[in-house]
Protein backbone atom coordinates (compact mmCIF):
# COMPACT_ATOMS: atom_id res chain seq x y z
CA UNK A 1 0.00 0.00 0.00
CA UNK A 2 1.82 3.50 -1.26
CA UNK A 3 2.00 6.15 1.75
CA UNK A 4 -0.43 8.30 0.19
CA UNK A 5 -3.20 5.47 -0.02
CA UNK A 6 -2.16 4.44 3.32
CA UNK A 7 -2.65 8.39 4.79
CA UNK A 8 -5.60 8.66 3.34
CA UNK A 9 -7.09 5.69 4.85
CA UNK A 10 -5.88 6.40 7.84
CA UNK A 11 -7.92 10.15 7.36
CA UNK A 12 -10.93 8.40 6.84
CA UNK A 13 -10.61 6.36 9.60
CA UNK A 14 -10.03 9.03 12.26
CA UNK A 15 -12.97 11.08 10.56
CA UNK A 16 -15.28 7.81 10.74
CA UNK A 17 -13.86 7.61 14.69
CA UNK A 18 -14.65 10.80 15.11
CA UNK A 19 -17.88 11.01 13.56
CA UNK A 20 -18.80 7.92 15.57
CA UNK A 21 -17.77 9.56 19.03
CA UNK A 22 -19.76 13.25 18.28
CA UNK A 23 -23.25 10.31 18.27
CA UNK A 24 -22.14 8.81 20.62
CA UNK A 25 -22.11 11.87 23.06
CA UNK A 26 -25.80 12.71 22.78
CA UNK A 27 -26.75 9.00 24.06
CA UNK A 28 -25.23 7.95 27.59
CA UNK A 29 -24.29 4.06 28.29
CA UNK A 30 -27.63 2.30 29.78
CA UNK A 31 -25.50 2.20 33.61
CA UNK A 32 -22.76 5.08 33.49
CA UNK A 33 -21.86 3.38 37.11
CA UNK A 34 -20.75 0.68 35.48
CA UNK A 35 -18.49 1.79 32.97
CA UNK A 36 -15.36 4.04 33.71
CA UNK A 37 -14.26 7.56 32.11
CA UNK A 38 -11.84 7.12 29.74
CA UNK A 39 -10.67 10.21 27.55
CA UNK A 40 -12.27 10.01 24.19
CA UNK A 41 -8.63 10.57 22.57
CA UNK A 42 -8.01 7.41 24.12
CA UNK A 43 -10.93 5.33 23.89
CA UNK A 44 -10.17 6.71 19.44
CA UNK A 45 -6.39 5.79 19.83
CA UNK A 46 -7.12 2.57 20.78
CA UNK A 47 -9.81 1.80 17.79
CA UNK A 48 -7.72 3.30 15.46
CA UNK A 49 -5.03 1.15 16.37
CA UNK A 50 -7.60 -2.18 16.36
CA UNK A 51 -8.38 -0.90 13.33
CA UNK A 52 -5.69 -1.05 11.60
CA UNK A 53 -4.86 -4.56 13.06
CA UNK A 54 -8.09 -5.87 11.48
CA UNK A 55 -9.48 -4.23 8.70
CA UNK A 56 -10.78 -0.52 8.26
CA UNK A 57 -14.13 -1.04 6.92
CA UNK A 58 -17.05 0.64 8.77
CA UNK A 59 -18.10 -2.58 10.31
CA UNK A 60 -14.92 -2.33 12.48
CA UNK A 61 -15.28 0.46 14.13
CA UNK A 62 -18.01 -0.78 15.85
CA UNK A 63 -16.73 -3.88 16.39
CA UNK A 64 -13.37 -2.13 17.38
CA UNK A 65 -15.08 0.41 20.15
CA UNK A 66 -17.18 -2.10 21.27
CA UNK A 67 -13.88 -3.97 22.37
CA UNK A 68 -12.60 -0.70 24.14
CA UNK A 69 -16.18 -0.30 25.89
CA UNK A 70 -15.84 -3.63 27.13
CA UNK A 71 -12.16 -2.87 28.58
CA UNK A 72 -13.61 0.73 29.98
CA UNK A 73 -16.23 -1.13 32.18
CA UNK A 74 -13.91 -3.09 33.72
CA UNK A 75 -10.56 -1.28 34.31
CA UNK A 76 -10.18 2.21 35.54
CA UNK A 77 -8.42 4.52 32.91
CA UNK A 78 -5.31 4.55 35.29
CA UNK A 79 -5.17 0.56 34.77
CA UNK A 80 -5.89 0.73 31.21
CA UNK A 81 -2.72 3.22 30.22
CA UNK A 82 -0.25 0.56 32.85
CA UNK A 83 -1.63 -2.91 31.70
CA UNK A 84 -2.05 -2.05 27.53
CA UNK A 85 1.79 -0.11 27.55
CA UNK A 86 3.06 -3.68 29.40
CA UNK A 87 1.75 -5.43 27.22
CA UNK A 88 2.68 -3.44 24.34
CA UNK A 89 6.22 -3.23 25.30
CA UNK A 90 6.35 -7.39 26.31
CA UNK A 91 8.00 -8.34 23.74
CA UNK A 92 10.29 -5.73 23.74
CA UNK A 93 14.09 -6.54 23.07
CA UNK A 94 17.10 -5.32 25.51
CA UNK A 95 18.44 -5.04 28.86
CA UNK A 96 15.81 -1.31 29.23
CA UNK A 97 12.73 -3.28 28.40
CA UNK A 98 13.22 -5.27 30.84
CA UNK A 99 10.87 -3.70 33.16
CA UNK A 100 8.06 -4.75 30.98
CA UNK A 101 8.83 -8.35 30.81
CA UNK A 102 10.96 -9.38 33.55
CA UNK A 103 8.92 -9.33 36.93
CA UNK A 104 6.24 -11.56 37.43
CA UNK A 105 4.09 -8.22 37.88
CA UNK A 106 4.52 -7.00 34.12
CA UNK A 107 3.85 -10.81 33.13
CA UNK A 108 0.85 -11.20 35.59
CA UNK A 109 -0.58 -7.54 34.46
CA UNK A 110 0.05 -8.31 30.72
CA UNK A 111 -1.28 -11.74 30.85
CA UNK A 112 -4.55 -10.15 32.63
CA UNK A 113 -4.77 -7.60 29.73
CA UNK A 114 -4.33 -9.59 26.88
CA UNK A 115 -7.01 -12.46 28.28
CA UNK A 116 -9.67 -9.28 28.98
CA UNK A 117 -8.69 -8.11 25.59
CA UNK A 118 -9.65 -11.26 23.95
CA UNK A 119 -12.78 -11.43 25.39
CA UNK A 120 -13.85 -8.20 24.17
CA UNK A 121 -12.96 -9.21 21.01
CA UNK A 122 -14.79 -12.34 21.07
CA UNK A 123 -17.97 -11.12 22.53
CA UNK A 124 -17.44 -7.93 19.86
CA UNK A 125 -16.75 -10.23 16.43
CA UNK A 126 -13.38 -9.71 16.11
CA UNK A 127 -10.93 -12.95 15.90
CA UNK A 128 -8.00 -12.73 18.18
CA UNK A 129 -4.86 -12.34 16.93
CA UNK A 130 -2.06 -14.36 18.15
Amino acid sequence: MTRQKLYGSRTAVVMLIGAAVLCRADTAPADPASTHDYPTSARVEYVEECMLKNGTELAYLYKCSCVIDRIAKELTYDDFVEWSTFSRNFSMAGENAGIFRDSDEAKDKVKRYRALESQGYGSCGLQVKK
